[in-house]
């Protein structure tokens, strides 16, 4: 396998064109696109866990933090990537070759004259004889040379996002999606979670916090837009409103099979953090659901006013606009979804699949990749699976199925660190394999169909239906599958919001008044005394690491639950004492019910 690295105009075109062609030579012509056969699977299936009858070969692994993915009429890959400079040194994007049709790639090449601005991009495409890429603020184009691996075109902006203030702000990505007509779908995510007032109220919002009424941020935001997809130096105000109320779209594709745009919604967070009195943890942790939308020109999902519960199988109105998490309300005039899957999946890509090679059925659905939850703490994280949406005449029938699982290499994932790989991005090649890329460590799958395809039925079917027992598919029960572990993530965000003022984000804080949580002995000291300060406030002279502070901490016992104190001390132990000791919301509930009891 060869490997390597080359950004636009600063190595010669003469030195890609040897590397490919020489590589070509020895290991017989892919640029005819011509299907050949195809390739063994893996004996593992490179760790996937599929129906019957399909088989998985690993393409590549460990190329980067791997994103969407995009296959060329010739079999080429390329993928879009995380841009880090201190893995590879150039470009955020990586094609692959596979020159002798055993799966694995031969030519591994990372080139990219661009950088992105923050956050992380997603967006990638072979599109009429283009590469379209994009970043969080721009979405590129490359004209592709027929035999060449590597664009040798000059690098085209088709669109700039231009707002100002685009690296403060949430769900920044510019997926893309492309119709029979010329044109170019781009969303534009909601700024915020819930249209809370960051600069009063930080990130997470305040409990019982309101949302602003009307939400500003539905002018330029929590959309999808239309543009000319062949139009050079277009910007935000160059674009149609095309639909509206959606908050976060990684994935969006338009289906073939009733010339309609489609996308999967990231749904709001932090509902008991910011609703305790309302959402209990177990409701928190399985809403709201991200759903599968049909979007039609002036659709209205209802974001930031409305979300969608899949229980109770209706649009719900949000708490921060009067809702008690039954009212409906005005959330009754939004569009609803066609498919409402678990809250914090976090659908990353969606695919209609188009080729020839797998069971017909598979040409009447769409492939959803699930990156994975990160706040459903204290029960475990979920998702990190491909499931499959069967349609019939254009419209989904039926559940969704689990087409493929193994992702995460364990059954239970407490920390989303614990998940091996996430699932990431889709796409078909020529020959109707799907592709499948994951972010962890890059890893990228070819699967493929090698039974009879008219053979393939409930048998196959009922096999995969049995993963839905696994810990990170199914609905958690309330009581046995709360693992009352503090969530690091949550921790995070309730740090930012309710900690950072006086200890500061790097935990140090501010050398006068408030004690540093960094390197402290009363961090690393008595957990039961810890918490006490988090639920009942300290006031007087404390000596922290040899030093005297005589500040104020303010009780937060009557409005943080035990599993956000939880979560805070445990992020805080670990973030700033490297101490891997999460503590749990059952000590918490110790302190506070021994404090209570002697009222």
């Amino acid at each position: 396998m060869s490997r390597f690295f080359l950004p636009f105009f600063l190595i010669s075109r003469l030195f890609i064109r040897i590397i490919v062609i020489v590589s070509t030579v020895a290991g017989f012509s892919r640029c005819t696109g011509t299907v050949a056969s195809l390739p063994a699977g893996d004996p593992d299936n490179g760790g996937l866990i599929l129906p019957g009858n399909f088989e998985a070969v690993v393409v590549a692994d460990s190329i980067g933090r791997a994103r969407h993915i995009t296959v060329n009429d010739n079999g080429d890959v390329y993928v879009k990537l995380t841009f880090n400079d201190a893995m590879h040194g150039s470009g955020g994007t990586v094609g692959l070759r596979d020159n002798n049709n055993d799966g694995k790639a031969d030519v591994i090449a990372y080139f990219g004259d661009y950088k992105d601005e923050g956050g992380l991009p997603v967006g990638i495409m072979v599109h009429d004889g283009y590469l379209y890429t994009s970043t969080v603020k721009n979405v590129f184009r490359n004209k592709l040379t027929p035999g060449e691996l590597i664009p040798e075109s000059k690098t085209e902006v088709i669109l700039t996002d231009d707002d100002e203030n685009l690296g403060r702000k949430w769900h920044t990505a510019k997926p893309f999606a492309f119709d029979n007509a010329g044109n170019m779908y781009v969303p534009f995510g909601a700024p915020t979670d819930a249209a809370q007032d960051v600069a009063k109220a930080g990130p997470a919002g305040i409990p019982g916090g309101k949302g602003l009424d009307p939400a500003p941020d539905l002018e330029k935001h929590a959309g999808i837009w239309r543009f000319d997809a062949d139009k050079k130096g277009q910007t935000q105000k160059d674009g149609y409103k095309y639909a509206t109320g959606i908050r976060s779209v990684l994935g969006i594709a338009w289906n073939p099979m009733d010339n309609s745009l489609y996308a999967v919604m990231n749904g709001m967070d932090n509902f008991h953090t910011r609703y305790p009195t309302i959402y209990s943890p177990w409701q928190a942790a399985v809403l709201p659901s991200e759903p599968l939308l049909k979007v039609t020109e002036h659709s209205n999902f209802g974001w930031p006013y409305s979300y969608y519960d899949q229980m109770q199988k209706k649009n719900i109105l949000q708490p921060g606009y009067g809702g008690d998490g039954k009212i409906v309300g005005r959330a009754a005039k939004f569009d609803l979804p066609v498919m409402a899957f678990p809250g914090h999946w976090a659908p990353m890509d969606l695919l209609f699949y188009q080729g020839n090679q797998f069971p017909e059925r598979y040409k009447k659905g769409a492939f959803v990749a699930f990156h994975g939850s990160t706040d459903r703490s204290p029960y475990p994280q979920a998702g990190y699976i491909v499931c499959f949406v069967p349609f019939e005449n254009g419209a989904p029938a039926g559940e969704w199925e689990v087409f493929a699982d193994g992702f995460t290499g364990i059954d239970t994932v407490v920390n989303t660190s614990d998940a091996l790989y996430r699932p990431m991005g889709l796409a078909t090649g020529p020959d109707g394999s799907l592709y499948i890329s994951e972010s962890n460590k890059g890893k990228i799958w070819r699967v493929m169909y090698k039974g009879d395809k008219n053979k393939f039925g409930d048998a196959q079917l009922a096999e995969m239906e049995k993963r839905k027992s696994r810990s990170y598919i199914k609905t958690p029960d309330e009581v046995k599958d709360n693992l009352g572990i503090g969530g690091e993530m949550n921790g995070l965000i309730l740090y930012n919001s309710y900690c950072t003022s006086c200890h500061q984000r790097d935990g140090k804080g501010d050398n006068n008044r408030y004690p540093p949580l960094a390197g402290s002995d009363w961090v690393a000291g008595n957990k039961e005394r810890l918490i006490g300060v988090i639920l009942h406030g300290l006031q007087g002279e404390i000596k922290v690491n040899g030093k005297t502070y005589n500040g104020v901490m303010p009780a937060h016992g009557s409005f943080l639950d035990d599993h956000a104190v939880a979560s805070i001390l445990t992020y805080v132990k670990k973030k700033f004492n490297k101490e891997d000791t999460p503590i749990t919301s059952a000590e918490v509930s110790k302190v506070r019910n021994a404090s209570n009891d002697k009222k």
